[in-house]
């Protein structure tokens, strides 16, 4: 067990120092990321933390492409792009304690699978984000179906759409190879849980976005946005409850993902 912990503080040491350098992370992002894969690789092994790894590179990736197209849009955000701590608690959090659990119980199976969907659920979300800004066409809102503007909460298109749905199976891939690896077991099931608990996480995301999460409108730009400060100036909050933040809509949605994918495997 020490030369486990040791090997993953000194793998997540490597890429979170890297990440910091690539302003992927805050110093208090690096940190909580060094601490959350220490754990994952000690307690879980090379399939849990190389989940991790493929969600946390594959989302720094896209959210450094066309970051000038993206910028108008990615304003709006409550944060921009170097998760802090509580981003990478909200995104990786769930999957720590679905680690626990499995530690504690002694059942692997059911743990990893939930664990499978709430690493999609975070995975296909940030995806969308960053491909879905890129849409040509305006998104709708997911209840009402209106368009609106890019940078809604609740707001969905086609291209976000697809976005989710590649990044569970991506992460579901990657859950099958790991798996491989692990044991020797080829199993198609992974990629099933990957897909089906990215889309209901982010479903989870877009709807509580559109009616619990709080969100302000900015006086300067006339535009909504997460931020309570937006060009200088305090915002004005016309929807959701205070508590209800992104992180807090992330966090849901990744139990949601979870629950999709122990579901899906069972």
């Amino acid at each position: 067990m020490v030369f486990k912990l040791l090997a993953g503080l000194a793998g997540s040491l490597l890429i979170a120092g890297a990440a910091y350098a690539k302003r992927s992370l805050s110093g208090s992002g690096m940190a909580a990321a060094v601490v959350l894969g220490t754990v994952l690789y000690a307690f879980g092994g090379v399939k849990w933390y190389g989940l991790l790894l493929a969600f946390f590179i594959s989302s720094s990736i896209l959210s450094h492409r066309k970051k000038q197209e993206k910028k108008q849009v990615e304003d709006l955000f409550a944060k921009g792009g170097r998760r802090d701590w509580l981003q990478v608690a909200a995104n990786g959090g769930i999957g720590l304690l679905a680690v626990i659990g499995k530690t504690i119980t002694g059942t692997e199976d059911m743990w990893y699978a939930f664990y499978i969907g709430t690493i999609a659920a975070v995975t296909s979300d940030t995806w969308a984000t960053e491909i879905g800004v890129l849409s040509v066409r305006n998104p709708r809102h997911i209840l009402t179906w209106k368009i609106v503007e890019p940078g809604t909460s609740g707001g969905v298109s086609w291209l976000g759409t697809a976005a989710v749905l590649a990044g569970g199976a991506f992460i579901g891939l990657c859950a099958m190879l790991f798996e491989w690896m692990d044991s020797g077991r080829m199993d198609v099931l992974p990629i099933i849980s990957g897909v089906i608990g990215g889309l209901v996480g982010s479903m989870a995301d877009s709807v509580l976005g559109a009616t619990f999460q709080t969100m302000y409108h900015c006086r300067v730009c006339g535009k909504e946005t997460e931020r309570a400060y937006h060009h200088g100036q305090q915002t004005e909050r016309i929807k959701g409850y205070s508590w209800c933040t992104n992180d807090v809509v992330n966090v849901t949605a990744a139990i949601a993902g979870g629950l999709a994918g122990w579901v899906i495997a069972t």
